[in-house]
């Protein structure tokens, strides 16, 4: 398809998703969720989406890293260790996910993101402010760092949730400082399996483009909301956008499943 042929109402419609997606992503994760069924529908074939909805990502992940660095809320210094091994983690991803299915993720992911859900919403006080630290930075960039970076490159939804969680968990952050440092690495898992995605010709840069402007204005938006509302945004939308994501996953996985069971029981 000639994607220079769409219609503005086509780039308007991603625009916007975008934009809406990178709000979202900024605050708590899982802005995939809306891009990917949005290049879906005008055409885009499922690794291209994937591909495309990557080089997006970079530019809401940049845009709010960017604008937490400059508050000073993260040090990304301190978070070098880290940040390289999410790199290698996630280009590690991309690199498999050419040869492998990761069809095994897709059934245990809702099951991950309803836990996240339900911690958040049970433990009230979680992330109001900072605690002791459990684990240290060595320890946290080779297997929160690589480890989640894998998965964002081999699969991918809800990493800044995992992230975050981490932060708050592993590092004893307030959710508003966790999700800070989790858009930093976030950028860097991004930028590994991107890079892939480039040498194997996926990515449509024209609506990636588009979409990429779309998502930095909203991740900017999101981000300085971020630190004016603090835990108080956070944590109900971290819980409302892991519920959300996995009632979409869910249907994806086992939709025809569901409506075969309702159309015979009802």
């Amino acid at each position: 398809m000639e994607w220079s042929l769409l219609g503005p109402d086509i780039y308007g419609f991603l625009f916007l998703v975008a934009m809406v997606a990178g709000f979202i992503d900024s605050i708590a994760g899982g802005g995939g969720l809306l891009t990917i069924p949005a290049l879906l529908s005008v055409g885009v074939s499922p690794v291209q989406a994937l591909a495309t909805s990557k080089l997006q990502a970079v530019g809401s992940s940049f845009s709010a890293s960017l604008y937490f660095i400059r508050r000073g809320i993260v040090d990304w210094r301190s978070q070098r260790f880290a940040i390289v091994m999410t790199l290698f983690g996630a280009m590690l991803g991309a690199l498999l996910v050419q040869f492998v299915s990761p069809d095994f993720l897709r059934y245990l992911l809702p099951v991950l993101v309803i836990i996240i859900g339900l911690y958040f919403l049970l433990v009230p006080n979680i992330g109001a402010e900072d605690r002791k630290r459990r684990l240290g930075p060595l320890a946290f960039g080779c297997l929160i760092g690589s480890g989640i970076g894998f998965y964002d490159g081999i699969f991918g939804p809800g990493t800044g949730s995992f992230f975050a969680l981490s932060y708050v968990m592993l590092c004893g952050y307030n959710l508003a400082k966790a999700t800070a440092h989790a858009k930093v690495l976030n950028f860097a898992s991004n930028i590994g399996a991107l890079g892939f995605f480039i040498l194997s010709g996926q990515v449509i840069w024209l609506l990636g483009s588009v979409m990429l402007i779309g998502q930095m204005i909203g991740a900017r938006l999101g981000a300085g909301l971020v630190l004016s509302r603090g835990q108080k945004l956070i944590r109900p939308m971290l819980v409302t956008v892991s519920f959300l994501m996995s009632i979409k996953l869910i249907h994806d996985n086992h939709g025809d499943s569901i409506r075969s069971w309702l159309a015979f029981y009802f």
